[in-house]
């Protein structure tokens, strides 16, 4: 075993004799993958930027985004730490944990605009939901992991219900836009372990089949009246289609250069509703252009695929199950963001991820980031020669 000068550094863990190549020790040993951290790092910086013309140059905003940011980047260095193996245990625990606050929220919950979604504490409140965004892959990622893949119909079976119990929880609270990530999140772990397209076609069939009694019977009147707004904003111009239809009036008149930093009039004459967060990237196409917006994308574009390579590159099905699930549950976030705020999708109240201003929402991605770098550090495990 070399020390000093050698090509190898080992260290020793319970169990098992890892090595860290030369070259790769220093980025292995503190277990950050360091193009996807200076994807990131650009990300935020750049969403701190549309962040302060959105609030209107609001100091306290970028102040406060600023502290959520640091509290998230060493909440994503803390959970890179942890062993791989250690994560596969924990995921059944943090999901029964995150179910337990889930149903606690329906029982004593603070409540706000008509949704019931926070726990308090008394000094600070926090949405129970939110675990759920790291508990679902890791809890699916493991169930699946520890058997023979493609799953078996039972196993199947298994992990739907394991998807539908906080998918329902969260959905009655209600939230549709974290019950659809949550949701997803599971599925794509699912999906990645090779579901058998016969299966895929006849959810999609389900789930055609099951809209008519879903808009009837499940759906709250203001979810019925986002999908409404979305076919015929135009039918109520000065009430409910009236954050789409500013949206796309700035997105328009951002054309290809944009108008310039700070020049928005949509967002600066306060025309756009909640351009600081959900619809901020309306405020970047208003003020950077068609060109701004295909940068922000090509961006995001880059960590997506930093991340399916860091899942492909796994050393087992579990690490590359939770690496593709947080991965592509990411894509979901913009997609889903990008698609309301433009108009083909309803608008389900999903931020735009590390640009739009948040708190509890934003640690948990940059958890999920902690996650993906936990398994692209993962030592590779060698013999121990005696």
């Amino acid at each position: 075993m070399k020390m000093h000068g050698g090509r190898d550094f080992v260290r020793h863990m319970p169990g098992s004799t890892q090595t860290f190549k030369k070259g790769e020790s220093f980025w292995r040993i503190v277990h950050v993958d360091p193009w996807l951290l200076l994807a990131l790092l650009i990300l935020t910086g750049t969403g701190l930027s549309i962040l302060y013309s959105a609030s209107g140059t609001s100091e306290f905003m970028i102040k406060r985004q600023i502290i959520f940011f640091s509290i998230a980047y060493i909440g994503m260095f803390a959970i890179a730490q942890c062993p791989v193996n250690f994560l596969e245990r924990s995921g059944k625990w943090l999901y029964v944990f995150g179910i337990v606050l889930l149903i606690l929220v329906l029982l004593i919950g603070v409540g706000a605009k008509g949704a019931q979604r926070w726990l308090s504490l008394g000094f600070i409140r926090f949405q129970p939901a939110e675990i759920l965004k790291l508990a679902m892959p890791l809890c699916v990622a493991a169930y699946l992991g520890s058997r023979a893949l493609p799953p078996k119909l039972k196993h199947i079976g298994g992990c739907l219900a394991l998807v539908a119990l906080p998918a329902l929880l969260i959905f009655k609270q209600p939230d549709l836009g974290t019950a659809i990530l949550v949701t997803a999140s599971g599925l794509i772990a699912l999906f990645l372990a090779g579901l058998s397209w016969r299966y895929i076609l006849g959810s999609l069939l389900l789930v055609v089949v099951a809209s008519w009694p879903m808009w009837n019977f499940v759906m709250h009147d203001y979810q019925k009246q986002r999908v409404l707004t979305l076919l015929n904003p135009e039918a109520d111009r000065l009430g409910s289609g009236w954050n789409i239809i500013q949206s796309k009036t700035a997105i328009g008149s951002g054309g290809l250069e944009g108008k310039g930093w700070m020049q928005g009039t949509q967002s600066q004459l306060d025309f756009l509703p909640e351009s600081h967060t959900d619809f901020i990237i309306a405020v970047l196409a208003e003020e950077f252009g068609l060109k701004g917006v295909v940068l922000l994308l090509s961006l995001y574009g880059i960590i997506v695929a930093r991340g399916l390579m860091i899942a492909l590159r796994a050393q087992n099905h579990f690490g590359r199950l939770l690496a593709g699930s947080v991965t592509l549950t990411f894509f979901v976030y913009v997609f889903v963001n990008v698609g309301m705020v433009s108009g083909i999708l309803p608008v389900v109240g999903v931020p735009l991820p590390l640009v739009s201003l948040g708190g509890t929402s934003l640690v948990t991605l940059m958890a999920g980031f902690g996650l993906l770098m936990a398994v692209a550090t993962e030592p590779k495990k060698t013999q121990t020669q005696t």
